[in-house]
């Protein structure tokens, strides 16, 4: 019996976790998604090209980085706008 339950209940999750992927999905073929993700892609491309000329210009690169923190803050992941390579 609570192996029944325990089986009706997991299948629930995973049909409400179906759902929640289909809208995801959905919002993703938006047009108004689509502007915005654009919209957030040129702005951090924008912010790591400040950055380039920045440390081009010879400025230390912890000041650059804290510049590009500020310039991509709610854009990117991480503390490098989602851009992480070796030094």
């Amino acid at each position: 019996m609570k192996n029944r339950m325990l089986m009706m209940l997991l299948a629930a999750a995973m049909a409400a976790g179906m759902g929640t992927a289909v809208a995801a999905e959905k919002k993703k073929d938006d047009p108004a998604h689509v502007k915005k993700d654009v919209a957030d892609h040129r702005a951090m491309a924008d912010a790591h090209l400040n950055a380039a000329k920045c440390l081009e210009g010879g400025t230390a690169e912890k000041e650059c980085h804290a510049q590009l923190a500020k310039d991509c803050k709610g854009l990117g992941i991480g503390k490098y706008c989602g851009m992480k390579h070796k030094h």
